[in-house]
């Protein structure tokens, strides 16, 4: 069931930052940059459980019951449950990257049961009576077998009672996400990281199976989680979980290095890149400060030249 596309506006806010991620935001700063996205005209927002142990949907939740429900789009994900946590009382969830208390941890869930629990306490903290898109999330990081073939028929059935408006999957691992779309239930699918201006391994065969079954494409940390978010890229940056691999610093260089040519922004390039694929209708973005989300949608909407693209194929910096 292909997602209309009145659910998917172009830029979506990713709200990861709202739960804390890396460095503690106060409520206020939270409410700023979901303040300063609304006004820029923002419209899709996306959230998850995991994001701050709930900070994250709590605070957007509080954010978008100001807002006329029929003017934006929210997704958020399942598969991991929230669950009390005694022996983190006094303790940070830090080893997530999340700095809030860890009086609540993750438990994997991925059931038609654990499903519906997570939808109805995502909602209880955003609420909220819906949400638009609902995805299953990470399910590589547990055991991505059973939670496909668990997991995504349990969002299907919540999409065709009428539940939730569109379901899929959203994760960094092209297999996944590949063998979540080859299950023809999926809508809409997240690709964390795997097609970026820097590396494409979701262009090979995930991409062309979402056209195959008329799935659409939302791209996420297309900054490769830093990399690509300055204009000279740093050897020593964040980049997921580790080190830069060096063949995708070196084509990251060797991308600013056209940039720096053709007076394009490397970031404004990362935002854009996405969109180019036909299946991609969306690009996910983060902030951590209302400058931040503005830039964001400056860059977003800047003009880059044809022959810019061009060059970077020529040069064979394009998968």
């Amino acid at each position: 069931m292909p997602v209309p596309e009145l659910l998917v506006p172009r830029l979506a806010y990713g709200a990861a930052n709202l739960g804390n991620l890396y460095r503690e935001l106060g409520d206020e700063e939270a409410w700023a940059i979901l303040d300063a996205a609304w006004e820029h005209g923002v419209r899709f927002y996306d959230t998850a459980p995991h994001y701050g142990l709930g900070l994250s949907e709590r605070r957007l939740g509080a954010f978008l019951r100001t807002k006329p429900r029929d003017e934006y789009v929210l997704s958020t994900k399942v598969g991991r449950l929230l669950v009390p946590n005694p022996a983190g009382e006094g303790a940070l969830d830090t080893d997530n990257d999340f700095v809030v208390p860890a009086t609540v941890r993750r438990e994997w869930d991925a059931s038609e049961a654990g499903v519906r629990r997570s939808l109805d306490e995502s909602l209880e903290r955003l609420g909220l009576d819906h949400v638009d898109v609902l995805y299953l999330h990470d399910p590589e990081r547990n055991d991505p077998e059973s939670g496909i073939s668990e997991g995504i028929p349990a969002l299907a059935a919540l999409r065709d009672e009428g539940l939730v408006g569109a379901v899929g999957i959203g994760s960094m691992d092209v297999a996944a996400l590949l063998a979540a779309v080859r299950t023809g239930l999926t809508d809409l699918i997240m690709i964390a990281g795997r097609y970026t201006l820097a590396e494409q391994p979701a262009g090979e065969e995930v991409l062309p199976a979402c056209l195959e079954h008329g799935v659409g494409v939302v791209a996420a940390s297309v900054f490769n989680s830093g990399l690509l978010a300055r204009a000279v890229p740093d050897r020593d940056g964040r980049y997921e979980y580790g080190a830069v691999p060096p063949e995708v610093f070196d084509r990251a260089v060797d991308i600013a290095e056209i940039c720096r040519r053709f007076e394009v922004e490397l970031p404004a390039a990362a935002l854009q890149f996405p969109l180019r694929h036909p299946a991609v209708r969306t690009v996910a973005v983060g902030a951590s400060r209302p400058e931040q989300m503005i830039q964001n949608v400056e860059r977003f909407e800047a003009p880059i030249p044809e022959t810019f693209w061009t060059e970077l194929r020529t040069r064979g910096l394009l998968g």
